[in-house]
């Protein structure tokens, strides 16, 4: 069988992702249209739709890539630090996948909000980034526990979002800052992480 037969639908998968943000950074999400970014990404609206049915399936492709390329490069020792650290470092881990599209994720955050169906179509997929999150972390997000820590790092998450995507530092200081008072605030209010001192993030207050 040919090889190649095995890599195209990726490939034509990573080719609709990378049109989908390129054109949110430059026209924005909300009319963004199916055909647009069939045409961008040089597929047919055929080929289009069999890898995502719709822009909602789009965004969880976005989600998934950024998983995969955020657990890829768990560092074993992490393991070995305070939890919060961890949880720390592995939503540092996620901003770092996401910086080399940070312009596209930076126009869908401005514009989902006008799109209530994908917004809530994505949510799942959102949550499920969540509980992997802390699972890079080690951090457990199964049983009732679990899930109110995914909800919490949810929450946590789309605020650093909001700081992230106007930090331009080379460092990401005030994202760091943010975050690291978000866990700690995290960990007085309720039983979600253990508190202690975060890695770093008091040399950059947040400003």
């Amino acid at each position: 069988m040919d090889s190649g037969m095995a890599t195209r639908p990726a490939t034509v998968r990573a080719r609709i992702l990378d049109a989908t943000l390129a054109l949110a950074a430059d026209h924005g999400w909300r009319d963004l249209t199916l055909g647009q970014i069939a045409a961008a990404a040089k597929v047919s609206l055929a080929q289009l739709h069999d890898a995502f049915p719709g822009k909602a399936d789009i965004l969880m492709g976005v989600m998934h890539r950024v998983d995969t390329e955020a657990l890829g490069n768990v560092d074993p020792a992490i393991l070995s630090e305070p939890a919060g650290d961890r949880l720390l470092d592995a939503v540092m881990r996620r901003l770092d996948a996401l910086a080399p599209y940070k312009p596209g994720i930076a126009a869908i955050l401005r514009d989902i909000c006008t799109d209530p169906v994908a917004a809530l179509c994505a949510a799942p997929a959102f949550l499920n980034a969540m509980a992997w999150t802390l699972e890079a972390a080690g951090i457990g997000s199964a049983g009732p526990g679990g899930r109110l820590r995914v909800r919490g790092l949810a929450l946590i998450y789309l605020s650093t979002l909001r700081v992230w995507v106007r930090d331009d530092s080379e460092d990401l200081g005030r994202t760091l800052a943010h975050l690291d008072r978000r866990l700690r605030q995290a960990a007085r209010l309720v039983p979600f992480l253990p508190g202690g001192p975060r890695r770093g993030a008091e040399e950059h207050p947040e400003s």
